[in-house]
C-alpha cells in the first residue's frame, strides 16, 4: 500500500496501522520499507509529532 501525501490522511493512515497492527513505529517502517525520519519529519512539518508512550502522531 502506497501511504498518502496529505500529511493529515498520512497521520490517520499510520496512527490506524499502529494501532491495529504493529507494535512499533519502526516496525511499520521496516515492513513498509519506508524511512522513519523522513516519515517523521514530513508529519512534524505538518505540526504533527509522535509518542513513543502513546504509539501515535498527534
Amino acid at each position: 500500500m502506497e501511504l498518502p501525501n496529505d500529511p493529515f490522511m498520512l497521520m490517520s493512515v499510520v496512527n490506524m496501522k499502529l494501532r491495529d497492527r504493529y507494535k512499533s513505529l519502526d516496525e511499520l517502517c521496516d515492513d513498509m520499507n519506508i524511512s522513519r525520519e523522513e516519515l517523521c519529519e514530513k508529519l512534524r512539518a505538518a505540526g504533527f509529532e509522535y509518542s513513543e508512550e502513546n504509539k501515535k502522531f498527534w
